[in-house]
């Protein structure tokens, strides 16, 4: 597991082991630095609509190709950071996912040799500004917001064709899923995705959010659990 992280005055990048983190030589405990997102992208490219029991759910067809959009980097917040509601939205939903993260450069990319370009896996939440986005009619606003991207703890390798994923908030379960029930998997995805854009080291990829997606409120606090992954956790707060 990979983990990015301030000490002091510094933010550093190091491997987890057990309860501590070795970078540069030096092992810090985990209680005696900060987490950050573990991945600091150019762009977090999002996919729609990509699990069947999702596309159910919302009584539609499923599609015949991946439908993405972006989020700026600046969306991008880590473990324990606060999503914060902004005060022109009056319902912002979480959406759990699994992300992919980007090892090195890469453009037009098969299928068959994505996983030569993965550098690991995180947990993503994929927060909507769901009113914004229906007024809208397109989505840029609502997803795009300052910490609408929290993306951790750590970036790990797996196995991203059957891993079980499920968002609780204050505790109570409201989303449980697999990636197993991906309409496009992730070498389709990171294909699609790199024959229109070039793909940088740390870009991520956010795989799509399975049924039971919700709405926050103030004071919450949501969790992302990917097997494998750990629980990336975040408060909410509302924004002034």
């Amino acid at each position: 597991m990979m983990a990015r992280f301030r000490y002091g005055d510094e933010i550093l990048r190091g491997e987890v082991i057990g309860s501590s983190i070795e970078a540069e030589g030096v092992e810090y405990r985990l209680e005696e630095v900060e987490l950050l997102a573990p991945s600091d992208p150019s762009k977090v490219i999002c996919v729609g609509l990509n699990y069947v029991e999702h596309a159910e759910e919302l009584k539609m067809d499923l599609p015949a190709e991946p439908i993405i959009f972006l989020k700026p980097p600046t969306a991008v917040i880590g473990p324990g950071a606060d999503i914060v509601m902004p005060p022109s939205s009056r319902q912002v939903d979480y959406e759990g996912e699994l992300a992919v993260v980007i090892k090195e450069r890469c453009r037009c990319v098969s299928a068959r040799k994505a996983d030569d370009y993965v550098l690991g896996y995180a947990n993503f939440n994929d927060v909507t500004a769901r009113d914004l986005q229906r007024r809208d009619g397109q989505w840029t606003r609502a997803k795009s917001f300052d910490t609408f991207a929290p993306l951790g703890p750590f970036i790990t390798e797996a196995d991203p064709s059957s891993l079980k994923i499920e968002t609780r908030v204050n505790g109570v379960l409201r989303q449980k899923s697999s990636t197993s029930d991906l309409i496009f998997s992730v070498p389709e995805l990171i294909e699609f995705v790199s024959g229109i854009m070039t793909l940088l080291p740390g870009d991520v990829i956010a795989s799509g959010t399975p049924p039971g997606v919700g709405s926050l409120s103030a004071g919450d606090e949501v969790e992302v659990e990917i097997e494998g992954l750990g629980t990336l956790r975040n408060g909410v707060v509302a924004g002034s």
